[in-house]
Protein backbone atom coordinates (compact mmCIF):
# COMPACT_ATOMS: atom_id res chain seq x y z
CA UNK A 1 0.00 0.00 0.00
CA UNK A 2 3.01 2.37 -0.10
CA UNK A 3 2.57 5.74 -2.19
CA UNK A 4 4.00 5.94 -5.09
CA UNK A 5 6.07 8.89 -6.69
CA UNK A 6 6.59 10.61 -3.77
CA UNK A 7 9.78 12.63 -2.98
CA UNK A 8 8.91 15.32 -0.43
CA UNK A 9 7.39 15.03 2.93
CA UNK A 10 5.82 17.53 5.00
CA UNK A 11 5.66 17.76 8.53
CA UNK A 12 3.63 19.57 11.51
CA UNK A 13 5.70 20.13 14.71
CA UNK A 14 3.50 20.20 17.34
CA UNK A 15 1.58 17.10 18.38
CA UNK A 16 2.79 15.65 14.94
CA UNK A 17 6.04 15.30 16.20
CA UNK A 18 7.26 17.45 19.08
CA UNK A 19 4.89 16.62 22.43
CA UNK A 20 3.36 19.93 22.97
CA UNK A 21 1.26 18.56 25.80
CA UNK A 22 3.77 17.04 27.79
CA UNK A 23 6.02 20.27 27.03
CA UNK A 24 4.10 22.74 27.84
CA UNK A 25 2.80 21.21 31.31
CA UNK A 26 6.36 21.18 32.18
CA UNK A 27 7.02 24.56 31.18
CA UNK A 28 4.20 25.89 33.08
CA UNK A 29 4.64 23.84 36.25
CA UNK A 30 8.52 25.90 35.96
CA UNK A 31 6.85 29.45 35.52
CA UNK A 32 3.56 28.72 38.34
CA UNK A 33 6.99 27.84 40.38
CA UNK A 34 8.79 31.21 39.74
CA UNK A 35 5.72 33.57 39.83
CA UNK A 36 4.69 31.59 42.92
CA UNK A 37 1.20 30.72 41.61
CA UNK A 38 -0.67 29.13 44.14
CA UNK A 39 -2.52 26.84 41.85
CA UNK A 40 -2.47 23.12 40.41
CA UNK A 41 -1.44 22.15 37.07
CA UNK A 42 -3.52 19.47 36.46
CA UNK A 43 -6.72 22.11 37.57
CA UNK A 44 -4.82 24.70 35.85
CA UNK A 45 -4.57 22.39 32.32
CA UNK A 46 -7.76 21.46 32.61
CA UNK A 47 -9.28 24.31 31.84
CA UNK A 48 -6.34 26.03 29.75
CA UNK A 49 -6.10 23.69 26.94
CA UNK A 50 -9.70 23.71 25.53
CA UNK A 51 -9.22 27.63 26.01
CA UNK A 52 -5.95 27.64 23.77
CA UNK A 53 -7.39 25.81 21.44
CA UNK A 54 -9.90 27.78 20.94
CA UNK A 55 -7.55 30.57 20.70
CA UNK A 56 -5.59 28.97 18.28
CA UNK A 57 -8.57 28.75 15.97
CA UNK A 58 -9.53 32.23 15.68
CA UNK A 59 -5.26 33.10 15.14
CA UNK A 60 -5.46 30.80 12.60
CA UNK A 61 -8.90 32.71 11.27
CA UNK A 62 -6.65 36.19 12.10
CA UNK A 63 -9.64 36.92 14.49
CA UNK A 64 -6.75 37.56 17.14
CA UNK A 65 -3.04 38.97 16.93
CA UNK A 66 0.05 36.30 18.10
CA UNK A 67 0.16 39.22 21.57
CA UNK A 68 -4.16 38.92 21.82
CA UNK A 69 -3.51 35.05 21.90
CA UNK A 70 -0.75 35.03 24.52
CA UNK A 71 -2.29 37.08 26.67
CA UNK A 72 -5.73 35.97 26.12
CA UNK A 73 -5.53 32.15 26.68
CA UNK A 74 -3.86 32.79 30.03
CA UNK A 75 -6.66 35.60 31.15
CA UNK A 76 -9.84 33.92 30.46
CA UNK A 77 -8.52 30.59 31.95
CA UNK A 78 -7.46 32.66 35.37
CA UNK A 79 -10.90 33.92 35.23
CA UNK A 80 -12.47 30.41 34.67
CA UNK A 81 -10.29 29.88 38.02
CA UNK A 82 -11.55 32.44 39.78
CA UNK A 83 -7.98 33.35 40.48
CA UNK A 84 -7.10 36.85 40.24
CA UNK A 85 -3.91 38.33 38.45
CA UNK A 86 -3.14 41.37 37.33
CA UNK A 87 -1.88 42.73 33.39
CA UNK A 88 1.34 42.79 34.39
CA UNK A 89 1.83 39.37 36.09
CA UNK A 90 -0.41 37.93 32.98
CA UNK A 91 2.36 39.45 30.72
CA UNK A 92 5.33 37.96 32.63
CA UNK A 93 3.82 34.46 32.61
CA UNK A 94 3.12 34.92 29.18
CA UNK A 95 6.67 35.64 28.14
CA UNK A 96 8.35 33.05 30.74
CA UNK A 97 5.87 30.26 29.02
CA UNK A 98 7.67 31.56 25.79
CA UNK A 99 10.94 31.39 27.19
CA UNK A 100 10.82 28.07 29.00
CA UNK A 101 8.85 25.62 26.39
CA UNK A 102 11.51 25.05 24.09
CA UNK A 103 13.36 23.91 27.13
CA UNK A 104 11.30 21.32 27.15
CA UNK A 105 11.80 18.58 24.20
CA UNK A 106 9.84 15.32 24.62
CA UNK A 107 9.11 13.81 21.48
CA UNK A 108 5.66 11.93 20.33
CA UNK A 109 6.23 7.77 20.63
CA UNK A 110 8.36 7.14 17.27
CA UNK A 111 9.49 10.21 16.00
CA UNK A 112 13.12 10.08 15.62
CA UNK A 113 12.51 6.38 14.61
CA UNK A 114 10.27 7.17 11.45
CA UNK A 115 12.56 10.13 11.07
CA UNK A 116 15.70 8.28 10.46
CA UNK A 117 14.00 5.92 8.10
CA UNK A 118 11.75 8.06 6.10
CA UNK A 119 15.12 10.32 5.19
CA UNK A 120 16.82 7.38 3.56
CA UNK A 121 14.37 8.04 0.96
CA UNK A 122 12.55 11.24 1.07
CA UNK A 123 13.50 14.60 1.68
CA UNK A 124 11.79 16.02 4.86
CA UNK A 125 10.51 19.80 6.20
CA UNK A 126 8.54 21.46 8.18
CA UNK A 127 4.96 23.95 7.88
CA UNK A 128 4.05 25.03 11.34
CA UNK A 129 2.11 27.97 12.24
CA UNK A 130 3.87 28.24 15.65
CA UNK A 131 5.46 31.49 15.93
CA UNK A 132 8.77 31.65 14.63
CA UNK A 133 11.28 31.97 17.50
CA UNK A 134 9.83 29.10 19.55
CA UNK A 135 9.77 26.46 16.64
CA UNK A 136 13.31 26.60 15.54
CA UNK A 137 14.60 26.67 19.43
CA UNK A 138 12.20 23.52 19.43
CA UNK A 139 13.56 21.54 16.34
CA UNK A 140 17.31 22.16 17.37
CA UNK A 141 17.23 21.56 21.24
CA UNK A 142 14.70 18.33 20.52
CA UNK A 143 17.85 17.53 18.46
CA UNK A 144 15.72 16.54 14.77
CA UNK A 145 16.50 20.47 13.31
CA UNK A 146 18.94 18.12 11.28
CA UNK A 147 16.32 15.70 9.43
CA UNK A 148 14.64 18.64 8.00
CA UNK A 149 16.15 20.42 4.68
CA UNK A 150 13.52 23.81 5.05
CA UNK A 151 11.11 24.71 7.75
CA UNK A 152 8.56 27.34 6.96
CA UNK A 153 6.74 29.29 9.63
CA UNK A 154 3.07 31.18 9.22
CA UNK A 155 5.15 34.09 10.29
CA UNK A 156 7.41 33.78 7.46
CA UNK A 157 4.79 33.45 4.71
CA UNK A 158 2.56 36.04 6.26
CA UNK A 159 -0.35 33.75 6.65
CA UNK A 160 -1.31 30.65 8.11
CA UNK A 161 -2.34 27.14 7.65
CA UNK A 162 -4.52 26.14 6.04
CA UNK A 163 -4.28 28.76 3.49
CA UNK A 164 -2.72 28.45 0.58
CA UNK A 165 -0.11 30.63 0.58
CA UNK A 166 2.23 29.26 3.43
CA UNK A 167 2.10 25.77 1.39
CA UNK A 168 3.03 27.32 -1.85
CA UNK A 169 5.87 28.98 -0.23
CA UNK A 170 6.46 25.87 1.53
CA UNK A 171 6.55 24.33 -2.08
CA UNK A 172 8.73 27.04 -3.19
CA UNK A 173 11.39 27.03 -1.05
CA UNK A 174 11.37 23.40 -1.52
CA UNK A 175 11.31 22.93 -4.88
CA UNK A 176 8.83 20.03 -4.48
CA UNK A 177 5.71 20.16 -6.71
CA UNK A 178 1.82 19.06 -5.53
CA UNK A 179 2.17 15.74 -7.24
CA UNK A 180 5.32 14.67 -5.33
CA UNK A 181 4.43 15.86 -1.77
CA UNK A 182 2.84 14.30 1.27
CA UNK A 183 1.41 16.92 4.25
CA UNK A 184 1.44 14.77 7.57
CA UNK A 185 -0.05 16.66 10.55
CA UNK A 186 -2.89 16.46 13.85
CA UNK A 187 -5.02 19.22 12.59
CA UNK A 188 -7.77 18.02 9.98
CA UNK A 189 -8.58 21.55 8.68
CA UNK A 190 -5.13 23.45 9.32
CA UNK A 191 -2.72 20.67 7.89
CA UNK A 192 -5.17 18.12 5.86
CA UNK A 193 -7.92 20.29 4.38
CA UNK A 194 -5.01 23.12 3.68
CA UNK A 195 -2.79 20.63 1.90
CA UNK A 196 -5.76 19.10 -0.17
CA UNK A 197 -6.75 22.79 -1.57
CA UNK A 198 -2.98 22.74 -2.77
CA UNK A 199 -3.13 19.57 -4.20
CA UNK A 200 -0.75 18.12 -1.70
CA UNK A 201 -1.82 14.48 -0.76
CA UNK A 202 -2.40 14.52 2.92
CA UNK A 203 -2.25 11.61 5.68
CA UNK A 204 -4.04 12.47 9.18
CA UNK A 205 -1.87 11.74 12.40
CA UNK A 206 -4.70 11.48 14.76
CA UNK A 207 -3.17 12.25 17.45
CA UNK A 208 -5.62 12.59 20.19
CA UNK A 209 -6.94 8.84 18.82
CA UNK A 210 -10.78 9.91 18.74
CA UNK A 211 -11.67 10.12 15.11
CA UNK A 212 -13.65 8.12 12.78
CA UNK A 213 -13.25 7.64 9.46
CA UNK A 214 -12.31 11.12 7.71
CA UNK A 215 -11.83 10.06 4.00
CA UNK A 216 -8.37 10.04 3.86
CA UNK A 217 -5.18 8.10 5.15
CA UNK A 218 -5.73 8.15 8.82
CA UNK A 219 -2.66 6.96 11.27
CA UNK A 220 -3.16 6.56 15.14
CA UNK A 221 0.32 6.18 15.41
CA UNK A 222 3.84 7.78 13.34
CA UNK A 223 5.10 4.23 12.96
CA UNK A 224 2.61 3.71 10.79
CA UNK A 225 3.71 6.07 8.27
CA UNK A 226 5.87 2.52 7.19
CA UNK A 227 2.85 1.04 5.45
CA UNK A 228 2.48 4.21 3.36
CA UNK A 229 5.79 5.79 2.55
Amino acid sequence: MKLDNINHIFFDLDHTLWDFDRNSALAFERVFKFRNIPLGINDFLKVYMPVNFKYWERYRNDEVTKEALRYGRLKDSFDLLKFEADKVLIDNIAIDYIEYLPDHNHLLDGSKEVLEYLQETYVLHIITNGFEEVQHKKLINSGISKYFTTITTSEEAGVKKPHKQIFETALKKSSATPENSIMIGDNFEADCTGAVNCGIKPIFFDYYGDKEDVGIIHIKTLNELKIYL
